[in-house]
């Protein structure tokens, strides 16, 4: 498994394929394998002719994990993201991100918007600046012993994916308490790369795309129509929205 070090940091990533490159960025409680290989997104970039780079955002997958929320945050995961393209020597790539993997995008696309051609934000829509609710009984769920204990609909979901991807608790209990950084209207209105934002008809978690992509000068919207959050990235509508993006967007 490919990994790089910087400041004592280790992360963990995949690169297949050649052609134009884009980066994939998952989400909270995810990795590169659940989030994008396994969904088939992997070999159907690559097969369209692209260098497909996936990332473990730190306290994910095989990436180096932290105990301290002060170690994470998605300004911070977004400059790993940043060191990732450095170490890869790619000057410039597509870039997409689910759920928590589009806000660490959005900020990725922000404060580096010359490394950024594209940016597709999938499961996030104006949640990225309204907030998503709070992220405490979710943090509470992982650290809690017995899932059966677990009264918050919400964070007994997380627990139970989180189970699922053999993730770190406690790791991502420290995440979910830094992560959710909000961006201001005022900052998402300063993205003048082209956009795609995708989110399932039944999420009840991203908030509206079109609220948000209101405010972005180059956005698009795409419903994946009968998705939740946790159901929406492998559909085959996602997929061929995002491929009809990638191929039909000059930038």
């Amino acid at each position: 498994m490919p990994q790089f070090e910087f400041d004592g940091v280790r992360i963990a990533y995949e690169d297949k394929g050649e052609g134009d490159p884009i980066l994939l960025i998952h989400g909270f409680a995810s990795n590169k394998q659940v989030n994008w290989q396994y969904p088939g997104w992997v070999d159907l970039l690559v097969g369209d002719g692209r260098r497909v780079i996936t990332i473990d955002n730190r306290g994910h997958g095989d990436s180096q994990k932290f105990y301290d929320p002060a170690a994470y945050g998605a300004p911070v995961m977004a400059e790993d993201a940043k060191r990732l393209l450095d170490h890869l020597d790619i000057e410039r790539a597509d870039v997409m991100g689910y759920s928590m993997g589009a806000r660490i995008s959005a900020f990725l696309t922000l404060n580096h918007p010359g490394r950024v051609r594209r940016a597709i934000f999938s499961g996030l829509g104006y949640g990225m600046i309204s907030g998503i609710g709070d992220p405490e009984p979710i943090a509470t769920a992982l650290e809690t012993d017995r899932i059966q204990d677990i009264s918050d609909r919400t964070g007994r979901a997380f627990r139970a994916f989180a189970e699922q991807t053999g993730s770190d608790r406690r790791a991502l209990a420290a995440c979910m308490r830094s992560s959710r950084q909000k961006i201001s209207e005022e900052d998402v209105a300063r993205i003048e790369r082209p956009v795609l934002i995708a989110v399932g008809t039944k999420d009840d978690i991203a908030g509206s795309p079109h609220k948000l992509a209101a405010l972005i000068p180059h956005a698009e919207v795409l419903e994946i129509p009968g998705r939740d959050h946790m159901v929406a990235v492998g559909d085959k509508v996602h997929k061929q929205g995002v491929l009809a993006f990638l191929n039909n967007i000059e930038a």
